[in-house]
């Protein structure tokens, strides 16, 4: 296949190139994409389907290797292991846009993978993952519904700015990554700084018409060199079997979808397939067991989802009984735990996260090791939690998976926009879901915003989350926004849209559709339902706990910064840091001493807080004329002896002043290694103090 290449510019300063032909050709399709000097290429490729597998197992993979920045990584093992966290949430991003755009009864194993080949740390390549991945597919034999056009959008200077750079990033409001058809919205994701929703709304206008350029440069490609798509196997019920469940379950199903609580709900519908076993194992003994079982489970899955679905489009009932427009019963807590610096619960219905926050100094900040961003430093970051118990099930017990990264980046991101930059901690929150029946990223928004104010951190204003699902009916007349949804309405729902933010704005956001598309105003109205129901229970966490506590946790480590001549550095850290050494080992705190003079002091209490800074006091304190200190003498000299009067600082006291009477000899009066009280009576134009032991003794009597 000769090469084949096609640019579209996203505006008049830039342009992305895509190219297929030339690598990877053995893969089903293939690309790279570039734009600046950001280069990576993506392949897809499928494979037959998992044994019994009744989903579609697609799988994304994106790497970054150091090479692409010409550098090697650090530490001991110079080759890269496990997808750092950024590479997973790429994973993640490209994903989910993708996959609702196979068709229906599709399984077979598909398999896309990135490899970021060049970085020139200024054009982001997760936005160019997405892209490629629908370039890959769309060049290939597979039966994927695309194009998709993919950018991130930026807001910079009341512009917006499509691909912008790292530098350009830094002074935005806004980071939305954007993906979609010609006017149909996928997949939207990012953060922004306290913007109201017509922002957003006019962000992703903007974002759609550069879509339109993306989807007809790859329709060019794949007419110049695509493959021909495969008719593919499409899975589905024997309609024997369909029809011999919805016969047992008929009259019965309704009211199993709609008992409210979630465990009592799923027992209903568990008794209905064990029904339905039962009766079509002897109705059809030509077929396995094995087999049966999972065709009806199919089959009771999709009647379920009609049910259910059919219950809210036509009589506005849902599975727990709430109105569309209804939130689950709140319950907001602090202060539940004795020792840790901050703690909150949150629960909505059968939704609960307990979120604990623990203060740290500098040494605790997260460090990466950035291969497109440049090295970074986090000094707030969230972790989330999701044990088996929380949906009252057993399974494998292991670190945290895609989905728990995921969901505590969007949790982190939305809650970073309140934190103080100048706050002097670093701040980890720990979000442990004990409960889940739906949104427990946005409990765990909720939660932590909770901890935060108990802990005493200084947020800016507070901040809720909560999603917004969505039911459209088959011909896809008619549609009915949900809010809060429970876990079934997300499964068999068609959306799950996620918004966080305070009441001034929007600080973090993600869209979830199993549609191949809705339009931006169907999105707007989301929003703006969105924004009633946080403006609730922002109302209701206030009522908790109405602000940050004035002080600090007292269980939490002392900060202070204190600010010393950058002269006096030298004797602050001593000779081979033996002054530095001989105060954190007698305190145990962490003292960080910068070029300009600053230190920070991070002890465990206000009391270890104070002997440090007594110490360094001593060691960095200014001589004072006037002022009378208890010396150590130094050195005899026949005219005098020198005194020591603070760390590295020496006066003369001469033989004259040492007493109110001659004194003959030095040595009458002290020895090397004597302590003296003395007064400083003068410093030099040349720095040099002159002592006297005589107007020291004036003054005590």
């Amino acid at each position: 296949m000769p090469e084949t290449k096609v640019s579209f510019q996203l505006d008049e300063n830039r342009s992305v190139e895509l190219c297929t032909g030339k690598l990877a050709m053995l893969a089903s399709g293939s690309c790279t994409v570039r734009q600046g000097d950001t280069v990576l290429l993506v392949a897809a490729c499928s494979g037959p389907p998992r044994e019994k597998s009744d989903f579609f197992p697609l799988q994304v993979d994106y790497r970054e290797k150091y090479s692409a920045a010409g550098r090697f990584p650090g530490g001991y093992i110079k080759r890269e292991g496990r997808p750092s966290e950024k590479e997973i949430l790429t994973c993640r991003v490209t994903d989910r846009p993708l996959r609702p755009l196979f068709p229906k009864g599709f399984f077979d194993e598909v398999q896309i993978q990135s490899l970021l080949f060049s970085a020139d740390g200024e054009n982001e390549p997760d936005v160019l993952c997405i892209l490629g991945a629908s370039v890959a597919l769309m060049v290939s034999d597979l039966p994927f519904n695309g194009p998709i056009g993919a950018l991130r959008v930026g807001y910079v200077d009341g512009k917006f700015v499509a691909n912008p750079t790292n530098s350009e990033m830094k002074n935005s409001t806004l980071d939305l990554i954007y993906a979609g058809k010609a006017d149909q919205v996928i997949m939207i994701e990012g953060e922004a700084k306290e913007i109201p929703e017509s922002v957003l709304k006019d962000a992703m206008i903007f974002a759609n018409e550069v879509v339109k350029k993306q989807v007809a440069a790859q329709l060019e490609i794949a007419e110049k060199a695509g493959k021909a798509k495969k008719t593919p196997r499409l899975y589905s019920v024997p309609e024997s079997v369909k029809s011999g469940v919805e016969k047992v379950v008929s009259g019965k199903i309704e009211a199993a979808c709609l008992i409210a609580a979630k465990e009592e709900r799923a027992a209903a519908i568990e008794a209905l397939k064990a029904e339905a076993i039962q009766k079509l194992s002897a109705e059809m003994p030509e077929m396995s067991k094995e087999d049966l079982c999972f065709h009806i489970n199919m089959a009771l899955d999709s009647i379920v989802q009609h049910t259910i679905r059919e219950a809210i489009l036509n009589k506005g009932y849902r599975a727990d009984g709430r109105t569309v427009d209804e939130l689950r019963p709140i319950q907001s807590e602090v202060q539940l735990l004795p020792v840790v610096h901050g703690s909150g619960l949150f629960s909505r219905g059968e939704t609960q996260a307990l979120v604990i926050v623990t203060l740290g100094g500098t040494d605790d900040a997260q460090e990466s090791d950035g291969i497109t961003g440049g090295d970074s430093v986090k000094s707030f970051y969230l972790h989330y939690n999701f044990p088996n118990f929380s949906v009252g099930e057993v399974g494998r017990i292991s670190g945290p998976g895609r989905r728990e990264i995921g969901h505590g980046n969007l949790a982190e991101r939305s809650v970073q926009q309140v934190i103080p930059k100048d706050f002097p901690y670093t701040i980890r929150c720990i979000s442990e879901v004990l409960a889940s029946n739906g949104s427990t990223s946005m409990a765990s928004v909720c939660g932590a915003i909770l901890a935060l104010m108990d802990a005493g951190v200084p947020i800016k204003a507070p901040v809720a989350g909560i999603s917004c699902g969505l039911v459209t009916s088959e011909d896809g007349s008619r549609s009915i926004l949900l809010t809060d949804i429970i876990g079934a309405e997300d499964h068999f729902g068609d959306m799950d849209f996620k918004v966080c933010g305070t009441r001034e704005g929007i600080t973090g956001f993600q869209l979830d559709l199993k549609l191949p598309g809705i339009s931006i105003d169907l999105l707007t109205q989301a929003m703006e339902r969105n924004l009633q129901a946080r403006l609730k229970i922002l109302d209701m966490m206030e009522a908790c706990i109405p602000a940050p506590r004035p002080e600090i946790s007292p269980n939490a480590p002392r900060i202070a910064v204190v600010k010393i001549n950058p002269d006096k550095i030298g004797a602050l850290i001593g000779k081979g840091g033996e002054n530095i050494k001989s105060i954190t080992e007698k305190t145990k705190a962490s003292i960080n001493i910068e070029d300009d003079g600053t230190v920070k002091i991070f002890a465990k209490n206000e009391e270890v807080l104070e002997i440090v800074k007594h110490e360094i006091q001593v060691f960095t304190a200014e001589a004072e004329v006037g002022k009378v200190y208890r010396g150590k003498v130094k050195g005899i000299k026949e005219f005098g002896a020198f005194v020591e009067i603070l760390p590295g600082q020496e006066g003369l006291l001469h033989i004259s002043e040492m007493a109110n009477y001659r004194v003959n000899a030095v040595g009458d009066i002290c020895k090397e290694g004597d302590f003296l009280t003395v007064k400083l009576l003068e410093i030099d134009n040349q720095g040099r103090l002159r002592l006297s032991r005589k107007a020291a003794l004036n003054e005590i009597e």
